[in-house]
This record gives C-alpha cells, structure tokens and sequence, in this order.
C-alpha cells in the first residue's frame, strides 16, 4: 500500500531510540498517522512541528497497518508564531482540536481547507482570531452540530438576533427570548459573519461554540475539550483585560 499527500502536522511522539510517530491532517486521507524513522534527529526534527506544511508518502503492507511516512517540507509555520503567545497558543488549540474531533483517516475536504487557510494567517494577519472562532463553526458543522443562526426560532424574524438556544443551536431575537434571556447562550454579531469583532465579542462566540464543541465531546465518548482550547480562551481573556 502506498499514497502521496499534503497536509498539516498535528502531533509528533518519540518511537523508539531514533524515530517518531507523526500525526497529520491531510487533504485526500484525513487524519493519518505513520513512523517516521530518524523522526527526532536534528535534520528532520526542525521540519516535524506542529503545524508545519509537509508533503508525505504512506507505505505498510497493509491498509491497516501504521505504516511509514516519508516526509519532505513544504512550509514551515514556526516562525509565525514563535513570537506571539497567543498566536502559538492559538496554533495549540488549532491541532489539538482537529486530533480530537476528527476520525481517524476519513477525509473531510472543508475543514482541511479552512484549517490550512487559518493556519496561514496566525501571526501573519489581525483577524486570525475571528477566523478561528468561525472555524469552530464549520468544524461543529462537520460533525452534525450546525448551528442554525438565520432566523429567530420563536418569531421567526431575522432581525435583532441576540441569543443562542443551549438546546437547539438556532437563533433567537431579543423580542423572541422574553423572560428565558438568562438562560440562552450569546449571539455576537461576528458569529453572524458581520463585520469584525472587539475581543470581548470573540470570547462570546468561543462561550457558544465552547457549549456545542462539550456535547460533542459527549458524543465523543464523553472527553473533555483539549487543555489547548481552554488555555488559548484563558489567554485571550487575559489580553482583553490587559
């Protein structure tokens, strides 16, 4: 068995005295894991990092097995975010989560391409973040948790949506809530796709994300959400107090 692929490095774990086993999201094959031998020697060790854009060929002898990978560089993203806490912190939370939500070697074609085009704006671009928090959307709608934000579901208007159902995921507008507003879930304008967004209102839309990403988790096998995404929301949050 043998394929050619691109993709993004998720995680990388020693195997041995001088190999590594590599994790990466690829466009045709998903998730897929393989040993890469002299994983962790100086040469191969600065090209597996979490994130980095590599060109890999899988072989084993059957389909099943882990198999190896040939791995050549195509892009590094290392030097991005070295110097920005939460732009690494936000790489962190990117892999992290595509480790946890995703099958292993199934493909899911939208959500690599949104995950390589977020990837290249950390630390290169300002609204990476909001790209992020949308990215959590598309992911929540791989998975069957879409969110339906085009009209309130009481009135039915859709105009001044404010809130979120906790139990259904759809919109409901200020009129709509009455006297359940406490117990809904925000809606910011930037979860809508309207403009961009100050930090308080990211954090918002992470809270309502945050909600639907915990039942799937419990679909899951009932898994916590990674430490990643927790420290990148504690980090944000420092900045918007800051």
């Amino acid at each position: 068995m043998e394929w050619r692929d691109q993709g993004a490095i998720l995680s990388v774990r020693k195997h041995g005295e001088t190999s590594a086993i590599v994790e990466v999201f690829t466009g045709m094959h998903g998730r897929h894991s393989g040993v890469v031998r002299g994983g962790i020697s100086r040469k191969l060790t600065p090209v597996l990092q979490p994130g980095s854009q590599v060109e890999v060929t899988w072989r084993a002898r059957l389909e099943d097995h882990l198999g190896t990978f040939v791995v050549e560089p195509v892009r590094s993203r290392t030097a991005a975010v070295m110097n920005d806490r939460l732009a690494l912190s936000g790489l962190n939370a990117i892999t992290a989560m595509l480790r946890f939500c995703l099958p292993e070697r199934e493909p899911h074609a939208q959500v690599y391409a949104g995950s390589i085009q977020l990837l290249d704006m950390l630390g290169v671009s300002r609204d990476w973040v909001l790209a992020y928090l949308r990215w959590e959307l598309m992911l929540l709608e791989e998975m069957g948790f879409a969110l339906d934000l085009s009209r309130c579901a009481v009135t039915g208007s859709f105009d001044d949506l404010i809130y979120v159902s906790p139990r259904t995921g759809r919109a409901v507008s200020r009129a709509g809530a009455g006297d359940w507003a406490d117990k809904l879930l925000p809606l910011p304008l930037c979860l809508l796709g309207q403009g961009g967004a100050e930090t308080g209102e990211l954090l918002q839309g992470l809270t309502t994300t945050g909600h639907f990403l915990n039942l799937l988790a419990q679909d899951l096998g009932n898994r916590p959400l990674p430490d990643a995404r927790n420290r990148f929301i504690d980090l944000l949050a420092r900045t918007e107090r800051d």
